[in-house]
């Protein structure tokens, strides 16, 4: 199979062309593909075994090597038809390429993608949200009337720009996180209390030989709820991820009893590493310790590692447990379900966090979708800002304003869901 205007490749020195293609991998990471040095070191490897003379088999060659998603293959296709057109050209006259490239996408997608790469190749020609060559001038802004900071409440992090990106990192970092303190079953003395502590009232009234006693008083002891973060960095959830660490560190510096795990092929816990008030000295610890990122989902394997190692280590009993995954995983449904049902069984609330929530048409089809579906007690989506909003929110409020609202939650999905096939959610979610 060829790509369109398929020719031959200019033949160039060996250690210049290497130069060329390790560039070219990493204004693809740099652009959001999950692209590490092991990938790289690939496509040179795959390169060398087909050959640059045919230009088709060079574009499929690379596209088999750094396309792992359907959603990146957009990006991939604007970075190769500029940067492999000729990489020696002067950068302005490649710069004006980027918006003649056609998408088949909607347009503000095209020119969301079209700015993403634009922003790699040429970090110096492009100004806030528009750039300009020559007497051509590409306006990419929004509505004069409309805040940009509004506008970007509601942008999907795979369509944000690297500029979007960092402005939605600090927007996150200031997220107000005033957490309701719980009512536990135990009591502390108070002055105004509203109830008698008799026995610390007898006991005090033995220690003296007065007539009268004092009325010692007490009141319910409040705490904070534990919350325990499992966060799947799987390649499908590469963009969402990286979001959901910032929000993660977020959320460790604002309630100290906040747990944190990511898991892909295995479970790392990065809750020390959350710790430093630094956001970008926290990611590149977490990055040193983490071994599986953009890999392969194995929910049941992980979830049964936590079960095993976690449960009895942390106040699970009485936390609420944030499952971050879109739930593509291969894994059996019978392997992964008594894992999720141990885990519902041992933590206050279950709330599953997942980005393909945000699809109106989205549907339980997938087997461990289905697994999970039974055992959660909401679903709330995590795509945006506005989303991790009403995340945060939603962890300041009290018990009861809480379950009132993840009830609610629960029963507008399952309504939705009730005729779904090839099963009935009302048959698994009570």
């Amino acid at each position: 199979m060829s790509h369109p205007g398929e020719k031959s490749l200019e033949h160039s020195d060996r250690s210049e062309f290497l130069t060329n293609l390790v560039r070219f991998g990493r204004i693809l990471r740099a652009a959001g593909l999950p692209v590490g040095t092991g990938r790289i070191l690939q496509a040179v490897r795959a390169v060398r075994q087909v050959g640059v003379s045919n230009r088709g088999d060079f574009y499929w060659t690379l596209h088999a090597v750094f396309v792992s998603h359907p959603r990146h293959r957009y990006l991939f296709e604007q970075a190769f038809r500029v940067f492999w057109k000729n990489p020696k050209l002067p950068e302005q006259a490649i710069a004006m390429l980027l918006p003649q490239a056609k998408l088949p996408e909607d347009e503000s997608r095209s020119k969301e993608l079209a700015r993403r790469i634009a922003e790699q190749l040429y970090p110096h020609q492009i100004d806030g949200d528009q750039y300009e060559i020559d007497d051509v001038e590409f306006e990419l802004r929004a509505s004069p009337t409309y805040s940009s900071r509004e506008r970007l409440q509601n942008v999907d992090f795979e369509a944000m720009s690297s500029d979007e990106l960092d402005e939605a990192k600090q927007l996150i970092g200031k997220m107000r996180m005033a957490f309701a303190d719980s009512p536990t079953r135990r009591f502390r003395p108070h002055v105004s209390g509203p109830r008698l502590d008799m026995r610390r009232t007898l006991k005090s009234s033995l220690k003296g030989g007065s007539e009268s006693i004092a009325l010692i008083r007490c009141k319910l002891r409040k705490q904070q709820t534990p919350v325990i973060v499992l966060c799947d960095i799987s390649g499908s959830m590469s963009e969402y991820s990286r979001m959901m660490l910032h929000f993660m560190h977020s959320l460790k510096i604002a309630r100290p009893n906040v747990s944190s795990f990511v898991f892909g092929t295995r479970l790392t816990s990065i809750t020390r590493q959350l710790e430093v008030r630094d956001v970008d000295q926290a990611l590149d610890d977490i990055t040193a310790v983490v071994e599986d990122w953009h890999g392969g989902t194995r929910i049941s394997d992980c979830l049964k590692e936590f079960n095993r190692n976690w449960v009895r280590r942390l106040p699970t009993h009485r936390a609420m447990v944030l499952l971050v995954t879109d739930g593509l995983d291969r894994s059996k449904s019978a392997d992964l379900t008594p894992q999720i049902q141990l885990l519902q069984r041992s933590c206050k609330k279950l709330i599953w966090l997942n980005p393909l929530l945000r699809y109106q048409e989205f549907e339980p089809k997938v087997s461990a979708i289905r697994a999970l579906l039974p055992y959660v007690d909401a679903f709330l989506p995590v795509h945006n800002l506005a989303s991790l909003a009403s995340l945060a929110e939603t962890l300041t409020q009290s018990d009861f304003e809480r379950n009132a609202q993840l009830q609610k939650n629960k029963v507008f999905w399952k309504s939705k869901w009730v005729d779904a096939s090839p099963f009935s959610v009302a048959e698994n979610v009570a």
